[in-house]
């Protein structure tokens, strides 16, 4: 790391900046940055080499140890993602002239003087949330553009006249602009040091109950999202290391390979990411349901809780009594009895797993009528009777989740039996041919059903897993005598390994039968959700089970949903289950240039009139065109040919597309939260019919289609095309 190298490397437009009574200060604390940064990286290196080569052990010190070396990888990574670039920016508060730099995250000299606050400390938080209205005893503030290492601009903010004394240059916020107007990449840019006041006090706020972002297009809503999410973890106790944690819910894989590197960047490594197809098995294959009757039917959540009779009508205790036959004598097992066995379950042990407790139970209650016979060859004698075993496993059997749910739609009958409030006509629409063919709205179905009955194989896994470690206790005990007899000492040391504990701590625990863990499963501490409005109730209920604590933060656009959002949020959530809801609104567009805004505004009023319509900040200067399809190919050739950077999207249905890795072909719903120099809309007036976008189920003149209109309008950050084919 080269400590004398120069942090600024401003282009020749901005030679004024370049004054040494302005950047002179910043230099020398960088130099100081650079070198805390180099001493802390090979002393984190040196620890964790010396942890690595320290003995394992058993028990808490071999966990404390693989967490000592976690969390010291953890904060290496971090060292040595970033150089100076760390730093954000810096403050001068209106009480102290010297100024206060802001970071990724904080860092601290050898003789403990402050280098950098971390940027979710509550000190920090004026860097974000001062304006000249509410300036937070700040006189003035400076951010930083960096690319590739340098600062390439900056500018500064004055909120009292004493800020002119540090040595500010002055530039009407012109870096911030037209960093918002800069060329995209596959992957969302890193915006930390440009998070505005509206967008911050989101970021902040506290994680009890329902936070509700609502936003339209380019507010940030993403930003805020993910930023929430590294805030959270650093401010709240409550959702640290082993409290659960967040989950971030994106909308598709696109979103999720788009802001891949936010969270890293920020230096959480931890936060589960996903979709709502990554919650079940079978949510990759997992197509659009055909049909709108049925899928209408599967976004209820009432329809969800019918998967609760299904399970239970596998688990009805048997009403008559059984003779129960043993080598010393017959016994009857009466209905109360069974009874009393199937209620013997923990509630809300997954019915596989329950199934053991239950049998149990039953032998529990079995042996105590033998009272002279051994237990354990009364328990293998009756593991062995055919007939107890076969009316146990009719009574409560094994399930499998997803034939519990391919039974609903294949069996008039049994769906009819579990949610009864379903009419004839309801029932047939739920029914289809091929039962396992599942679609998007199946998956809260097939979600209930596995967290209400649990892994098929996991009853199996645990006894194959009792079985080995009897056989890994039996094969140590004979060592043990071993080694005891073999014992020659006076004290006779080896006598120690009777005990139990030290025979269980020499079994082998990697012999044994395990699964690796779920890391969706949950429980979450707390869960944010983007582009929430597209969820269904149903829906809601994968969530919902995930996050026992109810701490949501909810970012979505009510106008942008595809099938109508027509009622509040506080209703929408309130059907679902959560009371205790806070909102909030963004309502500046960073993103999309005025050209852009004032066509797309038009195209969403004429279904939603109170739609929430953000107003831009900027504008680009370039007009929407209008032409042809048959000019794709010219336009998106020149504007290749004119941009060495930035990508482009092509939206709307096409059969051939000119190759190109900086162009992307994408349906209006899967460029949902995405955003891109150039968006070309191939007849967008077929949105929403089902030819233009792939998914469409309903008239390109409806909601869907407006909806489509205006998201695909709205991912331009630089200019926007819309295509069409001669009638």
């Amino acid at each position: 790391m080269n400590l004398t190298a120069t942090a600024f490397n401003l282009p020749g437009s901005l030679a004024h900046k370049r004054e040494s009574t302005l950047i002179s200060v910043d230099e020398q604390h960088f130099v100081a940055i650079r070198q805390t940064l180099e001493q802390q990286i090979i002393e984190v290196s040196n620890r964790l080499d010396a942890q690595r080569l320290t003995r394992g052990g058993t028990g808490q010190a071999a966990l404390d140890r693989d967490l000592e070396i976690h969390r010291l990888t953890a904060r290496l990574r971090v060292l040595r993602r970033f150089g100076v670039d760390i730093c954000l920016g810096r403050m001068v508060s209106t009480d102290d002239q010297e100024p206060v730099y802001v970071g990724r995250f904080g860092l601290t000299d050898t003789a403990g003087r402050h280098l950098l606050l971390d940027w979710r400390s509550p000190a920090a938080e004026p860097f974000f949330g001062a304006t000249h209205a509410t300036p937070m005893g700040l006189a003035s503030r400076r951010r930083y553009r960096w690319t590739r290492g340098q600062i390439t601009d900056y500018w500064d903010e004055v909120f009292t006249p004493d800020g002119l004394e540090s040595n500010a240059a002055l530039d009407d916020q012109s870096a911030f602009i037209a960093s918002l107007g800069s060329s995209r990449s596959p992957r969302m840019r890193d915006v930390l040091s440009t998070i505005q006041s509206d967008q911050d006090a989101i970021i902040r706020a506290g994680s009890r109950g329902a936070l509700v972002v609502d936003g339209g297009p380019g507010t940030g809503k993403t930003v805020v999202a993910l930023h929430r999410a590294a805030y959270l973890l650093y401010s709240d106790p409550r959702l640290g290391d082993g409290r659960g944690g967040v989950l971030v819910v994106g909308p598709h894989q696109p979103y999720l390979a788009y802001v891949a590197d936010v969270l890293p960047a920020l230096g959480e490594d931890s936060v589960q990411t996903c979709t709502l197809r990554d919650l079940v098995a079978e949510g990759t294959a997992a197509v659009v349901e055909a049909d709108l009757g049925a899928a209408g039917l599967k976004a209820s959540a009432l329809l969800v809780k019918s998967i609760e009779a299904a399970v239970r009508w596998y688990e009805r205790p048997p009403t008559a009594a059984l003779l129960v036959e043993t080598p010393w004598s017959d016994v009857w097992l009466s209905p109360a009895e069974w009874a009393d066995a199937f209620d013997a379950a923990d509630a809300g042990t997954p019915h596989n797993e329950a199934r053991d407790e239950v049998w149990e139970e039953l032998l529990s209650i079995l042996i105590d009528k033998h009272d002279d016979v051994p237990p354990h060859l009364l328990r293998k004698s009756l593991a062995q009777n055919d007939e107890l075993t076969g009316i146990f496993t009719r009574a409560w059997p094994l399930l499998d989740p997803a034939g519990v749910v391919a039974d609903l739609w294949s069996v008039p009958a049994y769906l009819k039996l579990c949610a009864p409030w379903l009419t004839s006509a309801e029932v047939q629409t739920l029914q289809r041919t091929d039962a396992r063919a599942w679609s998007r709205a199946d998956l809260p179905f097939l979600d209930a059903a596995r967290q209400r009955i649990g892994d098929p194989e996991e009853s199996r896994r645990q006894r194959r897993r009792e079985a080995t470690l009897a056989v890994e206790q039996e094969r140590m005990a004979r060592v043990v005598d071993d080694l005891i007899e073999s014992d020659d000492s006076e004290l006779k040391l080896m006598s120690m390994l009777r005990g139990q504990d030290a025979q269980n701590s020499l079994v082998d625990d990697a012999a044994l039968p395990s699964a690796d863990a779920d890391l969706l499963a949950g429980p979450f501490a707390h869960i944010i959700i983007d582009e929430a409005q597209e969820l269904t109730d149903a829906e809601w209920q994968m969530l919902l089970a995930r996050c026992p604590s109810r701490s949501f933060t909810i970012v979505g656009d009510r106008a942008q949903a595809r099938h109508g959002f027509p009622e509040s949020w506080q209703e929408r959530l309130a059907r679902i289950g959560l009371d205790t809801v806070t909102l909030a609104s963004l309502s500046i567009n960073y993103r999309t240039p005025q050209e852009v805004m004032a066509e797309a505004e038009p195209v969403i009023r004429s279904v939603l009139p109170d739609a929430n319509v953000p107003t831009s900040i900027r504008s680009s200067g370039i007009a929407v065109e209008h032409a042809s399809v048959s000019a794709l190919e010219s336009i998106l050739g020149r504007w290749l040919a004119e941009h060495v950077d930035g990508t482009a999207c092509i939206i709307g249905e096409l059969t051939t597309v000119p190759p190109n890795s900086r162009v992307k072909v994408l349906s209006p719903e899967l460029a949902k939260g995405l955003e891109f120099d150039l968006v070309v809309l191939i007849d967008p007036e077929s949105f929403g019919t089902g030819t233009g976008t792939g998914t469409g189920t309903g008239t390109g003149t409806g909601i869907e289609g407006a909806v489509d209109r205006y998201v695909a309008m709205t991912r331009a950050t630089q200019q926007l095309v819309i295509l069409t084919t001669p009638q």
